[in-house]
């Protein structure tokens, strides 16, 4: 166990899922730390794809305005500090730890229920004017659901998590559209969803364009019930978004980990044959994924990211094998970024995708000057 000063160590030590989804644990821990939720006004951020993205740009969005602003994202690709961010800048995530450590170790409450609560802790300590908060899994049993948000946006819906959210898209948008309460302006990417919004509640209904700037710019402007200058968002970068984190040889990086995302991703690669390097989650549509990504090339690595869901290499491997011509298996995945480098030589192109957790397992062989995608 570790010990009571190293608060990152404990976190990484607890379990990322519950053993039951709900809202109760949470709750009481929020409740134990004064409902640091209640502090502020919060736009929750809901969907299958784009979440970060949008919720990083509403934030330069409302910056600019003059606001303080609290973000909370997941996942990481460089470090835990990344989720919890206040006025610009990273939190102080051992202090955000620290805070919320006696009361979740007390309730046995799950890592990303602490990281939600230090989150919103660490904005209620911080006096924000509003907390830009991304959901996790889906809206309704998700631990961010604590809100009341003035402004919910729904950026898009697919089949993902169907064990858990359901079998269907509109199963799924239900779920997500549940964080909606009585009175919130509701923001879409995707207009069939407006009926939806309405019956959970929602006063007004804004459909976006798809894309995550417009997304981002139609939750400022309802939040704040004026335009807002969509320039303030053009220095926002993330890592692991079509990250060319090497241009000779080409090497991209990006964290698409499901089929809608695998498709975003194909329309805005540069036009080349790729080694892929690839870990995907089990719980995701991996054939349909595995297929869409051999268009890109017909070599592949397998291997396995250090999150639980994670197919296992060798498993990943034998299913690529129907769609690629060459398949090797290494399951350590900076030993397998190594292979890829050599199988790829010097007028190759690489690209490592799958899942952000195979993205943040390897931040520490990272290139030191990558290129980051700007939306």
């Amino acid at each position: 166990m570790p010990s009571a000063g190293d608060n990152l160590g404990w976190l990484e030590s607890l379990s990322p899922w519950p053993e039951e989804f709900g809202l109760e644990r949470m709750q009481d821990l929020l409740s134990a730390l004064g409902d640091p939720q209640r502090s502020s006004a919060a736009i929750h951020v809901v969907g299958t794809n784009g979440k970060t993205t949008t919720a990083r740009l509403i934030e330069a969005l409302l910056a600019a305005e003059g606001l303080a602003v609290g973000v909370y994202t997941s996942p990481h690709v460089l470090g835990w500090s990344e989720r919890i961010r206040v006025r610009g800048g990273e939190a102080d995530l051992e202090r955000a730890l620290e805070r919320a450590r006696p009361a979740a170790e007390e309730l046995g409450a799950t890592q990303f229920e602490v990281l939600t609560a230090a989150a919103f802790a660490e904005f209620a300590d911080a006096d924000v004017d509003v907390a830009v908060v991304e959901a996790g899994l889906g809206g309704r049993l998700d631990a961010t659901n604590v809100l009341g948000a003035q402004v919910v946006v729904l950026t898009s819906v697919a089949l993902e998590h169907t064990d858990v959210l359901g079998e269907t898209r509109e199963e799924i948008a239900d779920e997500k559209l549940a964080v909606v309460r009585p009175g919130a302006v509701v923001v879409l990417g995707e207009p069939e969803w407006e009926q939806a919004a309405r019956q959970k509640g929602a006063e007004a209904v804004v459909i976006a364009g798809r894309s995550n700037l417009a997304l981002a710019l139609a939750a400022a402007e309802s939040f704040l019930g004026r335009t807002v200058n969509p320039s303030a968002a053009d220095d926002v970068e993330l890592p692991g978004r079509v990250e060319h984190v090497s241009e000779e040889p080409l090497e991209i990086w990006d964290g698409a980990h499901n089929l809608a995302g695998v498709g975003w991703l194909l329309a805005r690669l540069p036009e080349r044959r790729y080694v892929l390097l690839t870990s995907i989650l089990a719980d995701k549509d991996v054939d349909g994924m595995l297929a869409a990504l051999s268009a890109l090339g017909d070599r592949f690595v397998a291997t396995t990211s250090g999150n639980p869901r994670a197919v296992p290499a060798a498993e990943l491997g034998l299913r690529a094998g129907r769609f690629f011509s060459y398949v090797e298996v290494v399951s350590d995945s900076a030993e397998a970024l190594a292979h890829a480098r050599e199988v790829a030589g010097e007028s190759g192109a690489i690209l490592v995708t799958g899942s952000l957790y195979l993205l943040a397992d390897l931040a520490s062989v990272r290139p030191a000057t990558p290129v980051p995608w700007r939306p």
